[in-house]
């Protein structure tokens, strides 16, 4: 007998959206009041007017919002308005590994402010081991004193990039893009 988290139909799994630009927001509200799980990564920035400045909240993947979805889900969602597409690979649609997503809410939630950061491919991979985001999996981009955790999401070819002191990393896997210039080390590498 199979149970009906394993049903293909049933089973949710996290998915990209991409939508109209600056309709991030209302797509994500949207999809909550559809009653569908949403993920919508916001980050402060404070923005310039000739007049006053202003700390307002803007996505940090531009034009992309994520749902948790089954097969009937994932439909109703890209029949929202300001959704263009759901993101597939050969006609697919391509899921977002559930660590990924778990990175980022981390990230989110103990109060870091990330800055999106260029897509990464090969490096070594560093683990988070003290401290609230221990267990966090990414890639080392920069050492200096205080490094750089890029944490990406494979399926959108994004990433976000945080500062974590040398102490809390670890080294778990390497890749073949490191760099050496002096004490300096540049190390690209993609999230698990």
């Amino acid at each position: 007998m199979t149970s009906p988290t394993s049903d293909p139909k049933t089973e949710r799994h996290w998915y990209a959206l991409y939508t109209r630009p600056r309709f991030e927001k209302k797509v994500d509200e949207e999809l909550k009041q559809k009653g569908l799980e949403s993920l919508l990564p916001l980050r402060s920035v404070i923005r310039f007017w000739s007049d006053r400045k202003k700390k307002i909240a803007e996505p940090l993947f531009p034009s992309y919002v994520f749902v948790h979805a089954n097969s009937k889900e994932r439909y109703q969602s890209t029949q929202t308005d300001g959704v263009v597409r759901m993101v597939s690979f050969s006609g697919q649609p391509a899921r977002i590994p559930e660590e990924q997503i778990q990175s980022i809410r981390r990230i989110l939630e103990h109060g870091y402010d990330p800055e999106p950061h260029q897509y990464l491919n090969a490096g070594d991979e560093v683990e988070v081991t003290v401290g609230p985001l221990q267990g966090t999996k990414g890639y080392l981009l920069e050492q200096r004193g205080s490094s750089r955790l890029v944490i990406s999401i494979d399926a959108i070819r994004q990433s976000v990039a945080i500062e974590v002191e040398r102490g809390q990393i670890r080294k778990i896997g390497s890749g073949g893009d490191k760099k050496t210039k002096g004490n300096n080390f540049k190390y690209r590498l993609a999230l698990l």
